[in-house]
């Protein structure tokens, strides 16, 4: 039997309906809304296999702070009333026949990164459900994204479009333009128009530092800035080898009856 393997990014979701929702206080009304939203993504998707992953509410910012000390150092605080209710939104999900893996030192991220490629080099279907584009530098031709809010597949012709590079220089332009929502500073001066041009004669930013033929306006910038730039793209970079400590058959997906 072929598998699909759907990975919902649950704290993505859940914060996306969650502040679309009138009454922040009203957490029956989120467990709904997203439980109405999970039957209709298993209803499109037909998976075989599920799983929710979390990051853990009590975590600190992981192995990339340790890095990068500036990395989601001005993150908002998940509401008080969300983080209360969470354990409710997870039996609610467990009633649908959803599973919840919950992180532990690592970022819910990685988790999903190592579990997606491990599947997926086995020649299997894999769909990770979010709006993070993070997860397109694991595209493959049985890795795919869904964002669900926008309606719409986040692959390789969208990232060309949107970024101008293609999915596996995303951790590498994400080195260079850095990324300002996680506090994550890349190489000053250099921007997306920059990124793109560097990124397409190039196929790295060490193949371009290391290049005779880098632009001469790039040069002083990668000569002062070269460290940061290998710690940003380390950073923007996604784990796929981390212990899981379960197999697919943990996470079988059973319709409730």
């Amino acid at each position: 039997m072929s598998i699909h393997l759907v990975i919902i990014d649950a704290l993505n979701l859940i914060r996306r309906v969650h502040s679309a929702q009138p009454d922040p206080q009203d957490i029956p009304r989120t467990i709904e809304t997203t439980s109405r939203t999970l039957r209709r993504i298993i209803s499109e998707a037909q998976p075989t296999h599920i799983i929710a992953v979390f990051d853990h509410h009590l975590q600190d910012r992981g192995w990339r702070a340790e890095i990068l000390p500036t990395y989601k150092q001005n993150r908002k605080p998940m509401p008080e009333p969300l983080l209360h209710g969470l354990d409710d939104i997870q039996q609610a999900w467990w009633q649908l026949g959803i599973d919840s893996l919950l992180s532990e030192g690592d970022e819910a991220d990685d988790l999903v990164a190592t579990l997606a490629v491990k599947v997926a080099q086995h020649n299997e279907k894999v769909t990770i459900i979010s709006t993070d584009k993070g997860y397109c530098q694991l595209l493959s031709p049985t890795l795919q994204i869904r964002d669900y809010f926008q309606n719409r597949w986040l692959d390789a012709p969208f990232i060309a479009a949107e970024f101008g590079v293609k999915p596996e220089q995303l951790a590498d332009y994400w080195g260079l333009t850095g990324i300002s929502s996680s506090q994550v500073p890349g190489i000053a001066g250099v921007g997306p128009k920059a990124a793109k041009e560097i990124l397409t004669q190039f196929e790295s930013i060490e193949q371009a530092y290391q290049s005779p033929d880098l632009a001469e306006k790039y040069r002083k910038k990668f000569d002062q800035h070269i460290e940061m730039a290998r710690i940003c793209k380390q950073v923007a970079s996604l784990k796929t080898d981390i212990e899981l400590g379960f197999n697919l058959q943990d996470i079988r997906f059973q319709a409730p009856s």
